[in-house]
């Protein structure tokens, strides 16, 4: 692979881990398509670069948030009312479906689920999805009114999306907004929720990279991937929050459907 081809890969990962449009599929058709294959193992040790440089700017971005709910922990299991007490609880009750499906179902979903048959399948039911929630959602309840039926129906969502082409952000915004939730509450719930998701994947992959002899010369790869999703990915999430503030989510819903064709297209002649 290319350095080229790094960064691009890099700003797909940054990009589409956040939007609602599946970073898992966007990674396995651009592969498919360009060609920008890696031995498998070396592809694994990629994906896990690409996961921190997000990880990094989701933690990045929401640093006070997330100082907060830490100083909150002890108190997770008091009366108390507390608005970050309160979110801490419902991401801990969240992070209980995703881990769950996760740790029964790695196996299918690494070496079934991830085709782009699959992800073109996964994209059109979750822009449909999308579309009804936002026709039927009355999309009025704040981050403040989030309880712990929230967090864990949310919660399921987000392990439904471990099918590449569902998206995180994707099928959890959509719960919420079928919850009752404004777009914006329900993505800065969502994206909190992703964060002990998202490190419990990158420890449990970063052991299984620490197990592979990468090939010469990928080091730089990595690194240059990383920083590029890191950087692309803190943006995304700045300027996706203040789009949801006043934007349907249509346009990504479209988008997806597109996508979808002219993966089906793809295939049909290959």
């Amino acid at each position: 692979m290319s350095l080229v081809a790094a960064v691009l890969l890099g700003a797909i990962q940054g990009l589409t881990e956040f939007l609602p449009v599946s970073s898992s599929a966007h990674l396995i058709l651009a592969r498919a398509f360009f060609g920008w294959e890696m031995p498998p193992e070396a592809g694994l040790a990629f994906d896990v670069a690409l996961h921190i440089g997000t990880l990094a700017a989701i933690i990045l971005f929401f640093r006070v948030e997330i100082m907060s709910m830490a100083a909150a922990l002890p108190s997770l299991f008091s009366t108390t009312d507390d608005q970050s007490v309160k979110v801490a609880r419902a991401i801990a009750i969240g992070t209980i479906p995703v881990v769950s499906v996760g740790v029964l179902f790695n196996d299918l979903i690494e070496q079934v689920l991830r085709t782009p048959a699959i992800a073109a399948g996964a994209l059109a039911t979750g822009a449909i999805l999308m579309l009804v929630a936002e026709r039927l959602g009355s999309r009025t309840r704040h981050e403040a009114s989030i309880t712990l039926r929230d967090g864990l129906l949310i919660g399921c969502a987000q392990s439904a999306a471990l099918i590449p082409g569902m998206s995180r952000s994707g099928s959890t915004i959509t719960m919420g907004m079928f919850l009752g939730l404004r777009r914006d509450a329900a993505a800065r719930f969502t994206f909190l929720l992703a964060i002990p998701a998202m490190l419990a994947a990158a420890a449990k992959e970063g052991l299984e990279v620490m197990k592979i002899d990468l090939p010469p010369g990928s080091a730089s790869l990595f690194a240059v991937g990383t920083l590029v999703s890191a950087i692309v990915g803190y943006l995304t999430i700045k300027y996706f929050l203040r789009f949801l503030a006043s934007h349907r989510l249509d346009v990504f819903a479209a988008y997806r459907l597109a996508l979808a064709a002219v993966t089906v297209a793809w295939l049909l002649r290959h």
